[in-house]
């Protein structure tokens, strides 16, 4: 059972009670991703996340580690399109010191200069990294031509460009303008009081800024005709993913497109695995998954295999999808995806951490939390036509965006596959 409280200056408190667990999972959320960013601050909710970790007033990044390993806990963050989040989990006899922490970073960090210059090197490396990654590589160009000159086509990581521009009174301008009270949540579950919980936190809520969330751009939903973009690398495989825009996580076609998507490419049993690895050995991985955000979504598909089965392996897919638009799959099939994402979800929510991350994503998404069960039964409910219904809705050639990471030289022939 979730208890929520909202603190006089906005910030909300919610916990998630699991009383039969030794260890608490706690997450400072903060309503801010890389979607909020201007193109000159492109990477800076990334950077402020990572400066965090480097020291306040009273512990240094050593010491910040130190306290939560030293008790056998862990501390991690994430930025994601919408959302920024520092989570850590421990015994529950240690929540206190969990929170004292989390609370140091967001609140009294330092943001020294040298800090920043050493961090602004980290995370040069983390670009390089991910261009040694073509994998990683042809999903942030698939975000770029899926939404050009769009925050939600630029990398949350920023650029090499944008990295080197960042100066101390960027961050910290961009830090006081969203880290603030009622653009903040801390969520926490396992063994825990939800009076305690609030108590503990209203002794640190006090120290943040009055405000509220900013708003975003909209996510553009004009497309007339496929697009593609190859990036001609010296690489063993091709890598390529292929996108569609999809519904946005408060349309209700997206119970249906959950089971679309399982039923496509999210496992082994899906028609992509079996079709493209199992009958013909094109592959030795492909599948599909989703993205959901406040006014929009996707779709991806994605695999690496020989340059010499691309092709093939393009007309696979496109036959798969197209199968979707023209039959609804089969009641039995429909049920093994529903028990596969019903079975998936019980198994997630044995995790503190994932209770934790559940809550905090479903308030910073909905502005309430949607129980387990009530997401169960609307999985269940959904019907074959429905499927066949958002297959339609978006399986349509004019919608997809093909990123390529390959050796080869040409993309011609691609586009007709896209349009067959």
């Amino acid at each position: 059972m979730h208890r929520i409280t909202r603190l006089e200056n906005g910030l909300v408190v919610i916990t998630g009670e699991m009383p039969h667990r030794a260890s608490v999972s706690m997450g400072l959320w903060v309503g801010v991703g890389g979607r909020h960013e201007s193109a000159a601050l492109c990477g800076v909710s990334h950077f402020i996340e990572h400066l965090l970790f480097k020291g306040t007033r009273k512990r240094s990044a050593r010491r910040i580690s130190q306290e939560v390993e030293g008790i056998g806990g862990d501390l991690n963050a994430y930025t994601s399109e919408e959302n920024t989040c520092y989570f850590s989990k421990g015994c529950h006899d240690r929540f206190d010191i969990l929170l004292d922490v989390m609370m140091d970073m967001v609140l009294h960090s330092r943001f020294d200069p040298l800090e920043i210059e050493k961090e602004r090197m980290v995370i040069k490396e983390e670009l390089a990294m991910y261009l040694d990654q073509p994998q990683q590589q042809v999903l942030e160009i698939l975000n770029e031509i899926t939404w050009p000159d769009h925050p939600l086509g630029r990398s949350i990581t920023g650029t090499e460009a944008t990295v080197a521009a960042l100066q101390r009174a960027d961050l910290l301008t961009y830090l006081h303008t969203h880290y603030v009270a009622g653009n903040t949540l801390v969520t926490v579950t396992g063994r825990c009081r939800h009076e305690e919980v609030v108590r503990a936190v209203k002794s640190y809520a006090k120290h943040f800024a009055p405000g509220s969330a900013q708003s975003f751009l909209p996510a553009p939903n004009e497309q007339k005709a496929p697009r593609l973009r190859l990036f001609t690398k010296p690489t063993e495989q091709t890598q390529f993913a292929l996108g569609v825009r999809a519904c946005s996580r408060h349309d209700e076609r997206r119970y249906a497109l959950r089971l679309l998507n399982t039923i496509l490419g999210e496992n082994m049993s899906s028609r992509l695995f079996q079709v493209i690895r199992e009958d013909r050995g094109l592959a030795y991985s492909i599948g599909s998954s989703l993205g959901f955000f406040e006014d929009t979504g996707t779709l991806t598909i994605a695999a690496g295999l020989d340059d010499k089965n691309l092709q093939p392996t393009l007309k696979l897919v496109m036959k798969e999808c197209r199968k979707l638009t023209e039959r609804a799959p089969t009641k039995s099939e429909v049920k093994r995806g529903c028990d596969y994402l019903i079975g998936q979800m019980e198994l997630s929510l044995e995790s503190t951490t994932n209770q934790m991350m559940w809550i905090g994503e479903q308030w910073l998404g909905y502005g309430r939390i949607l129980s387990a069960d009530t997401v169960k039964q609307r999985i269940a409910a959904v019907t074959p036509a429905q499927i066949r219904k958002v297959a339609c809705d978006f399986l349509r050639p004019e919608n997809l965006c093909l990123a390529l990471v390959s050796p080869i030289k040409s993309s011609r022939g691609l586009i007709s596959i896209l349009n067959d």
